[in-house]
C-alpha cells in the first residue's frame, strides 16, 4: 500500500509539473500560433481567389449552390490548409475555434474585414494590438504609438504576456530608452524623442562627434595639449610589447604582434631583410638573413660512414647512401643488394635441374 501510494504521488506530481510547463509554453506561443493561422488564412484566400466548384457548369452551380467565393466549400478548403500536420498547437487552435471561423466567414467578414483583430485580439483574446501587452493590453512604456520611444523593444509587445519593460537598442539605455549609453552622445533630445550617435573611435565618453569632444579617452589613446584624443603608438616604445621572435604592428587604439620571418630570431618588420638577428641555420649577408648550406661547410656535419647530406631551409638532413640502410644508427649494406646475384644464379640452377629431372 505504501509503495502504491508513493507511485500515485509521483504520478500526480509529474502530471501537475507537465501541465504547468505546457500551460507556460502555450501562454507564450498562443499569439504567435494565432498570427501564423491568420497569415495562412490570408494565403488560402489568395490561393482560392480564382477557383470555382470544380464542376462543368459554373453558372448553374453558382445559381444552385451560391457563389464559390463565399461558399462553405471554399472555407473548408482554406481551413484544411491552415496548419502543418505536425503542428499540434495550430491544429488544436483551429479545431477548438472552428465555429468562430464559420461565424466570421458567413456573418462578420463584411463588418470586420481584419480577421487577425477580430479573431486573435477581440474574440479568443490571445494577442494584443501592436504597442500594447499583458492580459488587459496596456500600453507599453513610451506609449503604444512609439513603444520605448522608438529606441527599444517592449517586453510582450502584441501579446497577452510580458512586463511592458523596455529592452533598449544599442546606444540607448534607461527605463524609457531616452538616455545615451557610454560611447554615444545625444544628437537630438526632448521629452519624447532621443537620437544617440556613436562617439569618435577615440572617445570613451563624449559630447560631440570628433576626437576633440571626448570627455574621456579610451585606453590606447591619449589627450594632447589641445584636448584631442590621439592614438598611442605602443610599437614606438623602447621595449617592444611583443615576444622576441615577433614584431609590433600599431593599430588605432591598440597594437598586434606578428611572427617574424623564419630566418629571423628577432625583427622589426615582415620579411627576412628586416631581421635584427638571424635564426640558427641562417647568416646575415647584405642586410638579409640567408640560409646556411651546412652540407658544403669545411667541417662535415654528417659523420657516419656511407652517409650523405642534403640541405634544407635553416637546417640539413643526414641519410644513408644509396644501397645502404639505417640499422641501429649505422648505415649497413641493404640485404637485397647483397643477395640479388646469388638469387638469380640459384633460380637458374633450379630451373635447369628441374628440366633435367623431367627428361
Amino acid at each position: 500500500m505504501q509503495y502504491l501510494a508513493c507511485v500515485m504521488c509521483i504520478l500526480f506530481l509529474t502530471i501537475v509539473f507537465y501541465s504547468q510547463c505546457t500551460d507556460a509554453i502555450d501562454e507564450k506561443d498562443l499569439c504567435s500560433t494565432c498570427r501564423r493561422i491568420n497569415d495562412n488564412f490570408a494565403k488560402g484566400l489568395e490561393d482560392t481567389a480564382k477557383k470555382n466548384f470544380g464542376g462543368g457548369n459554373t453558372d448553374w452551380e453558382e445559381r444552385r449552390l451560391s457563389k464559390y467565393e463565399t461558399s462553405e466549400i471554399r472555407l473548408v478548403e482554406i481551413l484544411e490548409n491552415l496548419c502543418d500536420s505536425s503542428s499540434f498547437e495550430c491544429n488544436q487552435m483551429v479545431e477548438e475555434h472552428e465555429e468562430h471561423f464559420e461565424n466570421w466567414w458567413f456573418k462578420k467578414k463584411e463588418k470586420y474585414p481584419d480577421l487577425f483583430k477580430w479573431f486573435c485580439i477581440d474574440t479568443i483574446e490571445v494577442c494584443c494590438p501592436k504597442g500594447t501587452f499583458g492580459p488587459d493590453c496596456n500600453a507599453c512604456i513610451g506609449g503604444s504609438e512609439r513603444p520605448c520611444h522608438g529606441n527599444g523593444a517592449c517586453d510582450g509587445d502584441g501579446t497577452r504576456r510580458g512586463s511592458g519593460k523596455c529592452s533598449c537598442h544599442a546606444g540607448y539605455e534607461g527605463e524609457f530608452c531616452l538616455d545615451c549609453a557610454a560611447g554615444f552622445y545625444n544628437e537630438e533630445r526632448n521629452d519624447t524623442f532621443s537620437l544617440c550617435t556613436e562617439c569618435h573611435n577615440s572617445c570613451k565618453t563624449c559630447k560631440g562627434p570628433t576626437n576633440t569632444e571626448c570627455d574621456e579617452c579610451k585606453p590606447g589613446w591619449s589627450e594632447d595639449d589641445e584636448g584631442a584624443c590621439n592614438d598611442v603608438d605602443e610599437c614606438s616604445n623602447e621595449t617592444s610589447p611583443c615576444e622576441e621572435n615577433q614584431y609590433c604592428l600599431n593599430t588605432e587604439g591598440s597594437f598586434s604582434c606578428k611572427a617574424c620571418d623564419r630566418a629571423c630570431a628577432s625583427c622589426t618588420k615582415e620579411g627576412s631583410d628586416n631581421c635584427v638577428s638571424c635564426a640558427p641555420g641562417y647568416n646575415l649577408e647584405d642586410g638579409k638573413c640567408t640560409d646556411v648550406d651546412e652540407c658544403n661547410l669545411p667541417d662535415k656535419v654528417c659523420l657516419r660512414e656511407n652517409e650523405e647530406c642534403t640541405n634544407t631551409q635553416g637546417s640539413y638532413k643526414c641519410f644513408c647512401s644509396n644501397g645502404f640502410e639505417d640499422k641501429d644508427g649505422v648505415c649497413v649494406k641493404t640485404e637485397e643488394t647483397e643477395n640479388s646475384d646469388s638469387s638469380a644464379i640459384d633460380s637458374s640452377k633450379l630451373s635447369t635441374e628441374g628440366v633435367h629431372e623431367d627428361l
